[in-house]
């Protein structure tokens, strides 16, 4: 029982090293496509602070490891399954360079993992439909409406600036501002390998499991009271961080060209509007696609300008990978949990 614990959290950690470099565009693919800096050079920064946004609280990781399902009826291969569905998932996005929710392809197979173990009416329906379905519509649109009004804000503040001074201070505003994405990526996409991890371990010892050194597991009498443990913590900031490093070529081409073609003073936009949108989700505890997020951002800068110069049909695949990610990682989820579970 041990080893499969110890299996889990392997792939608990490798699908966090995954969506590090499978999520890198969200922080650096502005930055990158506007030259502000080299992609080496933008993915060290953002693997900093990708590790340092992590570390700062644990909100999202609660949700996922009590939101969604009971640890009794959660056993090591589920978590396991869930783990191996978002996983492939990503990578097949990934391969084609389609920018998809590393957090939704989670909750997905999660989903598919639980309903192919003990049911549909043991997965929490209403907390997908609250702090999933809901945010998918809520956040993006949020951060369009966000990044349209703060471009058309900072072309009036500089409508008499001369466009050199513009250029060069935009440039200067678009580090910080790929700090603070960096940052608001790690607040949130990290905590869902820390709520997976967490999640084993309750179902490990809800399920009677011994052998597992006290300090390595949760301590809380109830589920609000939760305290994810220290190792789980800096164990996923620092996979998700060196997922980034890694960087992700095809997605950042993706978002940083195929969208719109940004400008340095778009970019710290659509960065800015980006970042506040997700920490505040990661304050509530809400587990959202920071994918989403800043592409709706970008989509949001461009259409400033001119409806016309966002790339409408790139952005229409995109959605479509957005609205199969929750589906088809579950579908790959229930699967391998019906294929797996009988062999171990």
């Amino acid at each position: 029982m041990v080893s499969l614990l110890i299996a889990v959290v392997v792939a608990a950690v490798v699908f966090d090293y995954i969506n590090g470099f499978h999520d890198a565009a969200n922080a650096i693919a502005t930055v990158v496509s506007t030259g502000v800096l080299p992609l080496r050079t933008a993915v060290i920064i953002a693997a900093i602070f990708n590790f340092v946004g992590a570390i700062t609280g644990t909100a999202v990781a609660t949700t996922i490891a009590t939101g969604f399902a009971d640890a009794q009826i959660v056993d090591q291969t589920v978590v396991l399954c869930a783990l191996l569905g978002a996983s492939a998932w990503n990578l097949i996005t990934w391969w084609y360079g389609i920018p998809s929710s590393s957090s939704h392809a989670l909750i997905g197979g999660l989903a598919g993992a639980v309903v192919a173990h003990a049911g549909v009416a043991a997965f929490h329906w209403e907390t997908l439909g609250k702090k999933v379905l809901l945010p998918l519509v809520v956040s993006p649109t949020l951060g369009f409406v966000a990044a349209f009004f703060l471009m058309i804000a900072l072309l009036w503040i500089v409508r008499r600036a001369r466009p050199g001074t513009v250029h060069r201070a935009s440039r200067r505003m678009q580090l910080l501002s790929a700090c603070m994405m960096a940052f608001s990526h790690g607040s949130n996409d990290a905590q869902k390998a820390m709520g997976i991890i967490t999640l084993a371990l309750v179902a490990f010892a809800a399920n009677g499991g011994t052998g597992v050194p006290e300090w390595m597991m949760p301590v809380g009498d109830t589920a609000a009271d939760m305290e994810v443990p220290r190792w789980v913590i800096y164990t996923c900031a620092s996979a998700i961080a060196l997922g980034t490093a890694a960087g992700g070529r095809r997605i950042i081409k993706t978002m940083g060209t195929k969208i719109i073609r940004i400008s340095p003073l778009q970019g710290f936009a659509a960065e800015t509007a980006g970042a506040a949108t997700i920490l505040v989700a990661s304050h509530a505890g809400v587990p959202v696609s920071t994918t989403h997020v800043i592409n709706a951002c970008i989509m949001g800068v461009g259409a400033s300008n001119r409806i016309s110069a966002v790339r409408w049909g790139v952005a229409t695949n995109i959605v479509i990978a957005w609205v199969l990610t929750l589906p088809l990682s579950a579908a790959i989820a229930f699967v391998l949990e019906l294929v797996i579970s009988p062999l171990l």
